[in-house]
């Protein structure tokens, strides 16, 4: 009996090294990456594979992400559709890591579409993180994850993620008290693509997307003459570019209606500079709609 204590330990030896070894995770969108970030701490080492100012809807697993995806032991993905490339992702890698899809988990906006004053349903609105609200149970969800894997760093990451959505309260609140400075009839968002769903619902406010859910759709002659008319008849005099990109239709819509270019938003995820965190990108986003909108009256 006591002749086999010692191989039993050396047994449970990797199991307990394992354990206290940062948690190894790959996140392929940077709104999962702060998430995890804030919520692990230092119980984790996190890998973001999609970095800021990058477009999800274009990125492509290189081998060297295959080989990061292959050494985590959890991969967190944006989810709703947004990474075309998921299914094939862990078996390409070899990885065994857990996969977590988080907005998946909440509550979905189905895109809309105009035509001809019918509007049509279709798909899934990926852009969960422009909802203070459904980041908030992002992270709740992300510390539940974190505590299966990890059990006993589970009140570290409720103490992280307490003191997370803390933050994120206090931003929805700030964000609520900008936004009033608009009357309700003034919050029309005409954008570059169809981002900004899950904003609009949580502040009230019309989405006019030049281009579809992807940064790739290219908007046909109808669907711009459309946006024109819309932008006169709602007499619209700012609209918005975002961070990735500034198509040249812009310059036939402001030629058209003599709306003037606002400042760019960020819709697809973090940037740089002020806009490195969540809370700087939803904060430069809302100081440049309140702004844009404003100045034009």
């Amino acid at each position: 009996m006591y002749r086999a204590l010692p191989l039993a330990l050396a047994l449970l030896a990797p199991l307990a090294l394992r354990a206290a070894e940062p948690l190894k995770i790959a996140s392929l969108h940077t709104i999962t990456t702060e998430i995890a970030q804030r919520v692990g701490g230092d119980r984790v080492a996190v890998t973001g594979l999609v970095k800021p100012g990058v477009d999800p809807h274009d990125f492509e697993p290189t081998p060297a992400d295959l080989k990061v995806v292959a050494e985590a032991e959890l991969v967190l993905a944006a989810g709703k559709g947004l990474e075309g490339y998921l299914d094939k992702l862990l078996p390409s890698s070899g990885s065994r890591a857990s996969m977590l899809k988080v907005g998946d988990a909440l509550p979905s906006l189905k895109l809309t579409t105009k035509h001809d004053d019918h509007e049509h349903k279709q798909g899934t609105d990926p852009h969960w993180w422009n909802s203070i609200g459904a980041v908030r149970k992002a992270v709740e969800i992300v510390r539940d994850r974190l505590t299966k894997l990890r059990p006993a760093d589970t009140a570290v990451f409720a103490r992280n993620a307490a003191a997370y959505a803390t933050e994120l309260d206090a931003l929805k609140a700030w964000a609520a008290a900008e936004v009033a400075k608009l009357p309700r009839n003034e919050r029309t968002l005409v954008t570059t693509h169809d981002a900004f769903g899950y904003f609009a619902k949580d502040f009230g406010f019309t989405i006019v997307p030049i281009r579809g859910v992807s940064s790739d759709d290219e908007p046909s002659s109808k669907k711009v003459a459309e946006i024109i008319a819309t932008i006169k008849a709602r007499k619209v005099r700012a609209i918005f570019p975002e961070a990735l990109e500034n198509p040249k239709v812009l310059a036939e819509i402001t030629r058209e209606t003599g709306a003037r270019v606002g400042e760019k938003l960020y819709a697809d995820g973090l940037g740089e500079g002020p806009a490195a965190t969540y809370g700087g990108m939803y904060r430069e986003n809302v100081k440049a709609v309140v702004t844009g909108l404003a100045a034009a009256n």
